[in-house]
């Protein structure tokens, strides 16, 4: 029964690296860099379920495994007269996608409240079943 709390943690723990990587996205949406290999590509985090050990197989909790650069192309801009512009007068802008991020924001946020309500949840059923020997 306490595996529970083990699970629901780590979940919260890694619903958190989430939301966080999800807001550094965001706050890298607009910015631009003069070469396409220094321009901003959006971070995902990848999960993994893990079990502790084959002789509890019950206990299993989640753990971030990679957190992996997205793959999507950059944007070239022509603007010829920005600081940061190559030599051919483009800016490379970050892929990221701020309704995908949002999306991604609104899911994570509501996977950790799941969590903590099934820690909430498993608390009251273990209250419930101390009180019924009384």
């Amino acid at each position: 029964m306490f595996n529970v709390f083990d699970v629901a943690g780590s979940g919260m723990s890694a619903q958190s690296l989430r939301l966080n990587t999800t807001a550094s996205n965001l706050a890298n949406a607009d910015s631009v860099s003069g070469d396409i290999e220094t321009a901003y590509r959006s971070r995902h985090p990848h999960f993994q379920a893990v079990m502790d050990g084959f002789d509890n197989p019950d206990s299993v909790s989640v753990r971030v495994d990679n957190i992996v650069r997205s793959g999507a192309p950059v944007e070239a801009r022509y603007q010829p007269e920005h600081p940061e512009a190559d030599e051919e007068g483009y800016v490379y802008a970050s892929n990221v996608n701020p309704v995908e991020e949002m999306v991604n924001m609104l899911s994570a946020s509501r996977a950790y409240q799941n969590n903590i309500e099934v820690i909430s949840t498993t608390r009251e059923m273990m209250q419930r079943t101390l009180q019924m020997g009384q």
